[in-house]
C-alpha cells in the first residue's frame, strides 16, 4: 500500500509528474491557471473540441505529454458552475482529480484555482477529497504483474494562492480523513487478522491521542450479565470483547453524546448458517464498530470541545458445538429475555446489551447506533439512503439535514407498538426476529427501543456499495457513517 504524502505549495508549473487543473463550463480557467497554460498555446482548446469536453462537473480531459509543459500528463477536471458548488462538491472534485492520477505516478500536482480564485476552505476540501480518493488497501499483495507495480510513495501537492491559510483550514479535515482511513483499514482486514481481541487492541491505540479506553473481557461481561452479547460469540475460538472509549473535551458537568457500534468481526450466521456465496464479505459486519473507532480518533485529533462515549461490542458469530441454537433463550443485561429464532439475527443481540450498558452508566444526552444490521433495509431503500430509526424527532431532523449537506443521505423509517407484536414470543419477553416483513423495523424495535428504551437514534447502515461513508466534519452530533471502504472516493 503506497504511502500518500500530501502538502500545500504555491502555484507554479511542476517539472515532473501529473498536473491536474480545474475549469468551469465553457473552458473558463482561473487567472493563475491561465498563466501556467500560456506555453501550451491552443492545446487545451483543440483537445477539448476533439474530445467534446466542455467543463461539465466531474468530466475530465486527459492529455499525455502536453506540448509546452514538462509534466508527463495534463488532466483538466470540469467543475461545472463553481457558484453552485458547496463544500461537499469541492471534496468530490478533489476525489475526481486524484482518481485521474495513474497508480505508478510518484508526483501529482493539483492546482486549486478557478475563475475568481479559490478560498482556503475550498482548497482544503479539494485536499480532503484527494486524500480520501488516494486510499488503497493492498498490503497482502506480494506479487504484481510487470508494469503494474505501484509507486512506493505518492507525493501530492495542492497548489494554492496562499499556503498558510489553506494548511490551517485543512487541519481539522486531516483529522477527519485519518479517522475515515482508520475505519476503512479495520473493515478491510481479514477476519483471521482482525478478530475481537485484536480489534480491541487496535482500539486501545487511541490512548496515544488522549482517548480513555476500557476493554471488557468475557469474565467482566459475565458479571454484568451481558448474556445476549456473549451468546452470539460463544461458538467462536475467539473470545468476545466490549470496548468503551471516552473523549472528554467538553465541560466536566456536560452529559456525553454516545455512539455505539456493532462489531461482528465475522458472521457465518451461526447455526442458521448463511449461504456460501458472498460470505467472505461478512468480515465487514463490524463496520459500525469501525466507524465509531474512526470517529473517536477524529474527535481526539481535532481536540473537539465535546464529551463523547464510543462503545463497541466485538464478537465472532461462528459455528461449533458450543454455538447458540435456535430456540435458546437468553437474558439481557436489562433483565429482559429473548428467544433466539434465528442465530443470523445476531447484531441486535450484541447491540442491545451495549446500548443498555452505556445508557445506564453514562446517561448520555442521546445515543447514535451504527450497524450493518439487516439486508432488509437495502430491499427497502436500495443503495442511495441509509435507514434511520429514531425516537427523537429533533435529532432526526438534524441527521436528515446534514445527510443532504454531505451527500450521506438517511431516510427516517417507522417505529411503533404495532411492530412489537411481530416480535412477541410464547416463551420469552420477545424473540430476536419477526420474520421477513418489516425485518429492519423489527430489528431496530428489538435491539434498541424495546430492550433499552433510551433517547436516541438507530442508524441502519447497510453495506452501501456506492462509495466511502465516513464522518461529517461539521459537528459531532451530526455524524453520518460511511460504511463501505472498498470502493474509491469520488469514483
Amino acid at each position: 500500500m503506497p504511502e500518500l504524502k500530501l502538502e500545500f505549495a504555491p502555484i507554479a508549473a511542476p517539472a515532473e509528474g501529473v498536473l491536474i487543473l480545474f475549469c468551469e463550463e465553457g473552458l473558463k480557467f482561473g487567472a493563475a491557471t491561465q498563466k501556467m497554460l500560456k506555453p501550451t498555446g491552443d492545446l487545451i482548446a483543440r483537445a477539448a473540441e476533439a474530445d467534446r469536453f466542455k467543463g461539465k462537473n466531474g468530466a475530465t480531459l486527459d492529455i499525455v505529454a502536453p506540448l509546452g509543459l514538462e509534466v508527463s500528463r495534463l488532466v483538466v477536471v470540469g467543475a461545472g458552475k463553481a457558484a453552485d458548488l458547496k463544500s461537499q462538491g469541492y471534496v468530490k472534485l478533489g476525489g475526481a482529480a486524484m482518481g485521474k492520477a495513474p497508480g505508478r505516478e510518484e508526483h501529482v500536482t493539483i492546482v486549486a484555482d478557478l475563475p475568481g480564485g479559490m478560498k482556503p476552505d475550498r482548497a482544503a476540501d479539494i485536499a480532503l477529497g484527494a486524500r480520501l480518493r488516494g486510499y488503497s488497501f493492498d498490503r497482502y499483495k506480494t506479487k504484481r504483474k510487470e508494469g503494474e507495480e505501484p509507486a512506493k510513495q505518492v507525493n501530492v501537492k495542492i497548489a494554492v494562492s496562499s499556503v498558510g491559510p489553506a494548511q490551517k483550514a485543512f487541519a481539522p479535515r486531516q483529522a477527519v480523513a485519518d479517522g475515515v482511513i482508520l475505519a476503512r483499514d479495520l473493515v478491510n482486514e481479514p477476519a483471521n487478522v482482525l478478530f475481537p481481541e485484536e480489534f480491541a487492541s487496535r482500539a486501545s491505540h487511541l490512548e496515544k491521542i488522549g482517548v480513555d479506553v476500557e476493554i471488557f473481557d468475557v469474565a467482566e461481561m459475565t458479571k454484568l450479565e451481558m448474556n445476549a452479547l456473549l451468546g452470539v460469540g460463544q461458538g467462536s475460538v475467539h473470545d468476545s470483547r466490549m470496548v468503551v472509549m471516552r473523549w472528554n473535551g467538553g465541560k466536566r458537568d456536560d452529559k456525553p453524546i454516545a455512539f455505539i457500534g456493532k462489531g461482528v468481526c465475522f458472521d457465518t450466521g451461526g447455526v442458521s448458517i448463511k449461504p456460501a456465496s458472498g460470505m467472505e464479505d461478512m468480515k465487514g459486519d463490524m463496520a459500525g464498530a469501525a466507524c465509531v473507532v474512526g470517529l473517536m480518533h477524529a474527535l481526539a485529533a481535532r481536540k473537539a470541545k465535546v464529551n463523547v462515549v464510543g462503545a463497541i461490542g466485538l464478537v465472532e458469530n461462528a459455528v461449533d458445538g458450543k454455538a447458540q441454537r435456535p430456540g435458546d433463550i437468553v437474558k439481557t443485561m436489562s433483565g429482559q429475555t429473548i428467544e433466539i429464532i434465528n442465530t443470523d439475527a445476531e447484531g441486535r443481540l450484541v447491540l442491545a446489551d451495549v446500548l443498555h450498558y452505556v445508557n445506564t452508566r453514562f446517561k448520555p444526552k442521546f445515543m447514535l447506533d451504527l450497524a450493518t444490521l439487516t439486508g432488509a433495509i437495502i430491499v427497502a431503500l436500495g443503495q442511495e439512503y441509509a435507514g434511520l430509526f429514531s425516537n427523537d424527532e429533533k435529532l432526526t431532523e438534524r441527521l436528515v439535514k446534514v445527510g443532504k449537506e454531505t451527500g450521506e443521505r438517511v431516510w427516517p423509517m417507522p417505529l411503533g407498538p404495532e411492530f412489537d407484536k411481530m416480535i412477541d414470543s410464547k416463551f420469552a419477553d420477545m424473540k430476536n426476529t419477526g420474520g421477513r416483513h418489516g425485518g429492519a423495523i423489527t430489528a431496530a424495535q428489538a435491539e434498541q427501543f424495546r430492550t433499552t428504551g433510551a433517547l436516541g437514534s438507530h442508524l441502519e447502515i447497510l453495506e452501501r456499495n456506492d462509495g466511502y461513508k465516513g464522518f461529517n466534519q461539521t459537528g459531532v452530533s451530526d455524524i453520518i457513517a460511511r460504511t463501505d471502504p472498498r470502493r474509491s472516493f469520488g469514483a
